[in-house]
Order: C-alpha cells, then sequence, then structure tokens
C-alpha cells in the first residue's frame, strides 16, 4: 500500500460514516442531465504527505501523471488561462468563447506586482526568495483575487501555496477551498507535490513536506458507488519519482522530464462523470 492509498482511502471513509450532506439545500452544480449534483462532506481536511519518503500517488486507481504534470505547468510556468495550450480536454467545459478560462489560474500568477526589490509575478517572487531568502516566512502566492472574480470562468479551487524552510528542507502547503474527492483529490496532491520537488531542485533545497487543507472535500452522489468500491481494492506500493538531472530552471522543465518508476495501479474501469 502507498501511504497516498491510506490517506485516501481514511478520507473516503471518513466523509462517508461522518459527513454533512446537502440534500434537501439548493446547490450550484448540476450533473450534465440537468439534476442538482448533491454531496457528502467533510470540513477542513488536513493530510500531511512526507515527500522525502515516498511519492503520494494512489495505486486502487490510476492517476494520470503525465496530464496532471502537464496542467501544473500550464498554470505555473506557462501561466496561461487558454485551454488549447494544455494537451487534456479537462478545461474544456470551462472554456469561454475565446478559448480562455478568463482571469483565472495561471492568468493571476502571471500578473507582475511591484515590490522594494523589483517587479515579480507570484512565481518569480517564490523563486526570488526561495533563492535569496529562503528562511523568509512570507513566500506565499495566492490566485483568489476578488476583484477579478467576475471574469473568472471558475473561482480557483486550489488558490494558495504557502513555501516554507526548516535549514536546507522545503516544505509546502496547498490550501483548497473545494475538493471532488474522487476526481481530483490525489490529481492535485500529484501536482503540488511536483511543484514542491521542482521548487526544491531550482532552489538548491532537498525536498521535505507537502501538507494538504482542503476546506470542503465532497463526494458527490453519484461517485458513492464508485467511492465505495475502490477503497476495497487492491493496493500496490508507491512508485519511485524521478527528475531529470540535468534540468534546473524553473522554465526549462517539460513533463517528459519527470518520470514514475514501478507505478503499478489498477484501472478505474468506469467513467466519472463532472458536475459542473
Amino acid at each position: 500500500m502507498s501511504f497516498a492509498d491510506k490517506v485516501f482511502i481514511d478520507n473516503i471513509k471518513d466523509i462517508l460514516a461522518n459527513g454533512f450532506w446537502d440534500k434537501g439545500l439548493e446547490v450550484r452544480p448540476k450533473w450534465e442531465d440537468g439534476t442538482p449534483a448533491h454531496t457528502v462532506k467533510k470540513f477542513a481536511l488536513v493530510n500531511r504527505y512526507d515527500l522525502a519518503k515516498e511519492f503520494p500517488i494512489i495505486t486502487i486507481r490510476k492517476t494520470n501523471f503525465e496530464s496532471a504534470v502537464d496542467e501544473l505547468l500550464w498554470i505555473w510556468q506557462k501561466k496561461s488561462n487558454r485551454v488549447a495550450e494544455l494537451n487534456s480536454r479537462i478545461w474544456d467545459a470551462w472554456a469561454n468563447e475565446e478559448g480562455t478560462i478568463g482571469k483565472a489560474y495561471g492568468y493571476q500568477l502571471g500578473i507582475p506586482h511591484k515590490y522594494k526589490e523589483g517587479s515579480f509575478d507570484q512565481v518569480d517572487r517564490v523563486i526570488f526568495d526561495l533563492k535569496n531568502n529562503p528562511q523568509s516566512r512570507r513566500i506565499i502566492t495566492n490566485i483568489y483575487n476578488h476583484s477579478d472574480l467576475s471574469e473568472m470562468q471558475l473561482y480557483p479551487c486550489a488558490y494558495s501555496m504557502t513555501f516554507n524552510t526548516s535549514g536546507n528542507t522545503l516544505n509546502a502547503i496547498l490550501n483548497q477551498r473545494s475538493q471532488d474527492m474522487l476526481v481530483a483529490n490525489n490529481w492535485n496532491v500529484v501536482q503540488y507535490s511536483v511543484l514542491t520537488h521542482i521548487m526544491a531542485r531550482v532552489a538548491g533545497l532537498k525536498v521535505g513536506e507537502f501538507v494538504h487543507v482542503i476546506a470542503d472535500a465532497h463526494i458527490y452522489d453519484r461517485h458513492i458507488p464508485i467511492a465505495e468500491e475502490i477503497i476495497k481494492r487492491e493496493q500496490f506500493p508507491a512508485p519511485a519519482f524521478k527528475i531529470r538531472d540535468s534540468v534546473k530552471d524553473f522554465y526549462d522543465f517539460k513533463v517528459e522530464d519527470f518520470s514514475l518508476e514501478n507505478y503499478n495501479f489498477t484501472l478505474l474501469g468506469k467513467k466519472l462523470e463532472v458536475a459542473v
């Protein structure tokens, strides 16, 4: 069993056994057929992963590692909001007539801000501080920009990263307002664990803990039978995570520079409908 399997299974069991149902309440999300998409949820899940020990990818179903990394680089490296620049179709449902997701995600990270040290966007500010002032307690990104929310196709779910060093070890916290546990939980864990590895490499630091804080961790009503089935599956050991040794600049990384060795998993075998 990978540690990520244990965390995921414990989360799902806790939500199903102790969660709050919003049945009977008015909800925004709808299924494709127009039916309201209700959820059972837990408030404020906090999961910790030691990246120095193990890469946190689940094995009880496949997480598409390459596509997860591709989306991460689309947001953080390309700072893009244009869905055509992704190699997957995961954002198509939220694209506007211009083919963008509005002023969301990568767009926010790419906005320059003035500091006493100069002008930086949020990503470059993180890199600057990790290289020049790694003991700072102010290394934070935040893409939940209230003045631009009306021009976003979807309010950011994973909205803030905090980077914090303990000596020469880099730790990180992802704050997430909302999480569709079956569709996106391990996807985001994988992405921001990779980001923590990247930032550690760029800054010449060792990788430490990744902490995932989820305000509203929910399972949709139509996903419950699938959730109950996959948490009973056979589990495999975690794969080894590799980054190409020669790449050290943040803007040089490509999807093919990251790999997993001995990633064994069970295919989901079912379509997970996404509520919009």
